[in-house]
């Protein structure tokens, strides 16, 4: 199990450049920042939608066919319960945004309708449906399927299968081979140090993020001065139990955060559905779904205003590609046992429908207050930003003060399992074992938040930097995660026929050969 030096030391050190290019001359970094982030949206846009919906697409072909029935990871049984896999699973891309996006997204879509369905003189009560389905579709099916679907069905094979290292890099087996592992391979390097540098700016945006808001909340709910050093201060604790959680590894801290944070989430979705307007949250969430199920290639395909594109879908495509390589090793160590249907299912349908349910939840509360008395959301989310959607919303609330609360402890567990997760996905990358080294794992965590933290004391703008970043590193990645959606069904067919789910030829083993 060694650690590849050169990986750490690329990686590690651009991140630390980053860091002190910020620091010495702020203005100049966002200005380069700002403009490769103008050039990764005109010319990878269209890309990226176009990969992430055929990635879903070709999982969810995979998992109806005669395919999905292979087990993954060179196991009969699953390692984790239904309930614990998904826990963990749902730790990750919801705990990245979902606190901080959940309250403030739908308002801005309901506020100003997405420009595929505006429609001068629409009401407020006809613009709840367009406005929540895009939030959907943002943190919904295209989205979940980037992080966890085909890239980890190659990832599984290559590694529990053929016995080769668990790194990004890995995911190119099937088409190099071999040579992708040696030392000298420029390619393989590539692909880990670009993975390892956009999962880290996709980690430290959230902590920065949902640093900024557990600030806003100390204040709003114990007057605490929300100040660079309180949120400072929060962000060293939140890293400090990701780091914590990390050392003792998958099995023991990150699977016991997650579990209590799915359920602290229900507990609050469900006091949300019986404080709040529930009716209004069932419906707008029946209403959405349904509408963006209806409307899902045209959202999925639109390319009609490019500023909004960039502020909205494309800013999210690049983040969670970014995330992809990363949550792919991540998942494809939590989910050994499983067969193809149900890893497509968990991650591209269950996942997605409990991310949207929600939205509807907190986004959806949101929307009804404010169609009730208007300023009493979007006047606080204007004027002091996404921070602040979350409290306005449960000052509407009975037992306000509660909520607020609970929702205060869930953003501090989930922005935990964030770095704890990526913090050991990054240490695998650096070991290509699954059991990396405690102080590496502990290291990577402490990292993110100190940069986060930095960031925060070098102004919000920083942040806004940082948040262009994040799309800026998904350039290379995106190129990684392409080979996977037809190396995926190579693969699954190579499985399915040494488990005799088929015969050589492709035509499915009779049952009585089977048993």
């Amino acid at each position: 199990m060694r650690i590849n030096w050169i990986t750490f030391t690329i990686s590690g050190g651009f991140l630390v450049l980053f860091l002190l290019m910020s620091l010495v001359n702020k203005t100049l970094m966002g200005e380069w920042i700002s403009s490769s982030f103008n050039f990764s949206v005109t010319f990878f846009g269209a890309f990226w939608q176009l990969l992430l919906l055929a990635t879903f697409l070709v999982g969810i072909g995979l998992a109806l066919s005669k395919y999905g029935k292979v087990k993954l990871g060179n196991m009969d049984q699953p390692e984790n319960g239904w309930f614990r896999w998904v826990s963990m699973i749902l730790c990750t891309l919801l705990a990245s945004g979902g606190v901080f996006w959940a309250a403030g997204e739908p308002i801005y879509h309901f506020l100003t309708t997405p420009p595929l369905f505006a429609d001068e003189g629409m009401s407020p009560a006809q613009a709840v449906v367009p406005g929540l389905a895009q939030s959907f579709f943002h943190w919904g099916f295209t989205a979940w399927a980037c992080l966890g679907t085909v890239a980890t069905i190659v990832l599984m094979y290559v590694h529990y299968h053929k016995g080769y290292p668990l790194k990004p890099r890995t995911i190119l087996y099937p088409m190099i081979g071999e040579r992708i592992f040696h030392n000298k391979s420029i390619l393989g390097a590539t692909a880990d140090v670009v993975s390892i540098i956009a999962v880290a700016a996709g980690t430290i945006g959230p902590i920065g993020f949902l640093g900024l808001q557990v600030g806003y909340a100390l204040e709003y709910l114990f007057n605490v001065p929300d100040t660079i050093v309180t949120q400072a201060i929060v962000i060293i604790f939140l890293v400090t139990v990701a780091a914590i959680s990390a050392s003792t590894g998958v099995d023991k801290g990150i699977q016991l955060l997650s579990r209590m944070n799915v359920g602290l989430a229900v507990i609050l979705m469900i006091g949300m559905l019986i404080l709040g307007p529930t009716m209004f949250i069932i419906d707008s969430f029946i209403g959405a779904e349904a509408f963006q199920i209806q409307n899902f290639l045209r959202m999925s395909l639109y390319r009609g205003d490019s500023g909004w594109l960039g502020y909205w879908t494309v800013f999210f495509w690049g983040w969670f590609l970014g995330f992809g390589p990363a949550m792919a090793m991540f998942i494809s160590r939590i989910s050994r046992g499983r067969s193809i249907r149900e890893l497509i299912l968990a991650v591209s349908i269950i996942a997605p429908l409990v991310s949207n349910f929600w939205f509807a939840a907190v986004g959806g509360s949101g929307l009804f207050y404010e169609m009730e008395s208007p300023g009493s959301i979007s006047t606080a989310l204007n004027e002091t930003g996404m921070p602040a959607a979350v409290m306005a919303i449960m000052e509407q609330v009975p037992f306000g003060m509660v909520m607020a609360t609970g929702f205060l402890i869930v953003t501090v567990v989930f922005v935990a399992t964030t770095a704890d997760s990526m913090s050991y996905s990054v240490a695998v990358t650096l070991t290509g074992h699954v059991h990396p080294p405690k102080w590496l794992r502990v290291f990577w965590a402490l990292l993110f938040g100190a940069i986060a933290a930095t960031l925060i004391g070098i102004g919000e703008s920083s942040i806004q930097t940082l948040q262009n970043f994040i799309v800026v590193t998904a350039v290379p990645v995106s190129l990684l995660l392409l080979p996977p959606v037809w190396l995926a069904p190579k693969v699954a067919k190579l499985m399915a026929i040494d488990q005799k789910i088929i015969t050589t030829d492709g035509k499915p083993e009779s049952k009585q050969k089977i048993s």
